[in-house]
């Protein structure tokens, strides 16, 4: 990155936060409420991470059969999840030094996600990173959720900056796919291991193929060409 951004986008979910156990569990009482017992496990959840809330739903309710509207089993999930998320969800330690290191500099920030709003919110308040992070963008504000770009293209509108500017971090294949698609550079932390050798990651301008384990604030620093704020 030969140029210094002028604001950095952050996805949410595994991310910032390590909410995905948050999600398996809230989805999987959806499934289990709608259609039974089902095979639905934390492998098959791993497929759907980086993606949408309401296209996983999509997509879940037509295989296992599901009569109910899709806007149903939304309203299930996202209720679920705002109770499991309100009693727990980790920050990164990492992401919560650097989110603080950024916001001591000025840098614009935003959150960009494909949770409902309320679920952003909640998980913001609940960690304290709403004291940081203010302009957020729900995939429920948008047309199209990632792969496609739209999230990412509005948090640049809002915070009034161009998409070149921004740097995107992200854990999600597809939300590395939609960083690129909206013009911006993208460091990635992959939440799956196995996934790091996806052509969207490689692609990306920074990747620390062990995810979290091997992210460090000091690192994200350099390569934003912020040292002079670089922790111990």
């Amino acid at each position: 990155m030969s140029t210094s951004p002028t604001a950095v986008v952050f996805d949410l979910d595994g991310t910032l936060v390590d909410s995905e156990p948050n999600y398996y569990e809230a989805t999987r009482r959806t499934l289990t409420a709608f259609a039974g017992d089902t095979d639905f496990d934390w492998e098959r959840h791993t497929a759907f991470i980086g993606i949408g809330t309401l296209e996983s739903l999509e997509i879940l309710g037509a295989h296992y059969g599901i009569e109910a509207p899709v806007e149903e089993l939304l309203d299930a999930t996202n209720r679920s999840y705002l109770e499991l998320a309100r009693a727990s969800t980790p920050v990164y330690p990492e992401m919560r030094t650097l989110v603080e290191r950024l916001y001591a500099t000025g840098t614009p920030m935003a959150v960009a996600s494909g949770s409902s709003r309320a679920a952003i919110e909640a998980v913001l308040t609940g960690t304290g990173l709403d004291a940081f992070l203010t302009t957020l963008v729900s995939a429920e504000e948008v047309e199209r959720g990632k792969p496609e770009p739209d999230v990412f293209l509005e948090a640049a509108r809002r915070l009034g900056v161009a998409p070149e500017r921004c740097v995107v971090f992200e854990d999600a294949a597809p939300g590395a796919l939609a960083a690129r698609a909206a013009g911006m550079r993208c460091v990635a932390l992959p939440y799956v291991a196995a996934t790091a050798d996806d052509p969207a990651f490689l692609a990306a301008d920074l990747l620390f193929r062990g995810g979290q384990a091997e992210f460090t604030a000091g690192a994200a620093l350099r390569l934003l060409k912020l040292e002079s704020v670089e922790p111990a």
